[in-house]
């Protein structure tokens, strides 16, 4: 079996080796690479040395130019037809190219939540007594860390990965509703990003940028990067997903703690970018059946599902009564998994802004947060660009 995965998570190699040891008869040949990297070489890749298995960038151009396999025959074998329907949506592409509906095209590993990790040490250092629960009581914290001597945020935004996108979208959400955001995602006719509560969490971040809240290097560094300081105590926050949570548990074990992004507002919905962690198989894949039956594996097998959470950090995908695994109490692990439900009962669930297109991400998003870093770009004019970059690559 031959893969093409995101560098820098464990899960998947985690998987993979555990199928090997129930079926010794599969063995995987695994190529990894940045995300950023995979967006810009994934058509190239399917079409000129399909893999079996590949971690997906955005998907509607995929399917558009027929590179990703339809995998309706194996959802009918395997009753993913009969999941919860809310898990299975992103990875539905109609013949329009926009997301939401039609056949299925891709598989979750998990179901994966984002928010914000803490260092409680540094939370304690500088103040911060309990979880901010509005976006002002995060901008109290963020204050009182800069004063402190402490860096607010350790956020990765060099190279071809702008990571100034999770705290920019989960900004959105404090001040809009999600569905305009997965709207936009999703292709929907007439969608755009710049929206006035979208150019308020804009501005919001450029204020940030402007306090000094983000690692003054944040330009120059990457997600590996990121967790490093992270671990190594360098910051109080970092904005990203519960990929980390088991990773987190055991490195920084009854240290760090997570919430999610608070609402402008006191009492209102909380949203976060919560989306399956995607993976599809090659239209000319030559073993697409085992990699369907690796992916039904992964959601229905007990010791996978175990993995998905101890290592994943996330819910498994899967039938609504399969096992759940038990999280340890007080663990991060056991945090981002209850978190996830209170997105569910908010409706919140977002995709990542990242997932418009399949170039929005490398040559709109990243150039345009890191133009907004050196100040040589505005809140305004950023989410503009962008909104025009979309149209000319969706071709509206």
């Amino acid at each position: 079996m031959t893969g093409y995965f995101e560098t820098g998570f464990p899960l998947p190699k985690a998987l993979t080796d555990e199928f090997t040891k129930q079926f010794p008869n599969v063995t995987w040949k695994i190529r990894e690479d940045q995300f950023a990297v995979i967006t810009q070489n994934a058509p190239r890749v399917l079409a000129d040395d399909p893999p079996d298995l590949m971690r997906l960038p955005q998907m509607s151009e995929l399917v558009k130019d027929g590179l990703l396999k339809n995998l309706d025959s194996y959802a009918t074998a395997y009753g993913w037809d009969k999941w919860p329907a809310s898990q299975l949506e992103q990875l539905r592409v109609d013949d329009k190219g926009q997301r939401g509906t039609g056949p299925l095209y891709a598989m979750g590993l998990n179901f994966s939540l984002t928010g914000i990790f803490y260092n409680k040490k540094l939370a304690q250092q500088v103040g911060m007594t309990a979880e901010p629960t509005t976006l002002a009581e995060l901008d109290a914290v963020l204050a009182k860390a800069k004063q402190a001597g402490v860096t607010p945020i350790a956020q990765f935004n060099g190279g071809a990965t702008g990571g100034l996108a999770f705290p920019l979208q989960n900004l959105m959400a404090a001040y809009g509703p999600a569905a305009p955001i997965n709207d936009w995602i999703f292709q929907k006719s007439g969608a755009t990003i710049d929206t006035p509560t979208n150019v308020q969490a804009a501005q919001h971040l450029q204020q940030w940028i402007k306090s000094g809240y983000f690692a003054p290097d944040v330009n120059s560094f990457d997600y590996a990067a990121m967790m490093s300081r992270f671990i190594g105590g360098q910051s109080l926050f970092i904005f990203d997903g519960d990929w980390e949570s088991g990773n987190l548990d055991k490195q920084m074990a009854g240290n760090a703690g997570f919430f999610l992004m608070p609402p402008a507002q006191a009492g209102g919905k909380q949203a976060a970018m919560s989306a399956p962690l995607t993976f599809g198989i090659a239209a000319t894949a030559k073993h697409a059946d085992c990699a369907a039956f690796f992916l039904n594996w992964v959601a229905t097998n007990q010791k996978a599902r175990e993995i998905d959470v101890t290592v994943g950090g996330s819910h498994p995908m899967g039938p609504a009564d399969a096992y759940m695994p038990p999280a340890k109490q007080g663990t991060v692990t056991a945090t981002t998994l209850a978190a996830g439900a209170k997105i569910g009962q908010d409706n919140g669930a977002m995709d990542f802004i990242a997932n418009a297109t399949g170039s929005i991400y490398a040559k709109s998003w990243t150039p345009e947060l890191q133009k907004l870093v050196a100040g040589q770009e505005s809140a305004e004019n950023m989410l503009k660009k962008v909104q025009s970059d979309y149209e000319s690559q969706i071709g509206g």
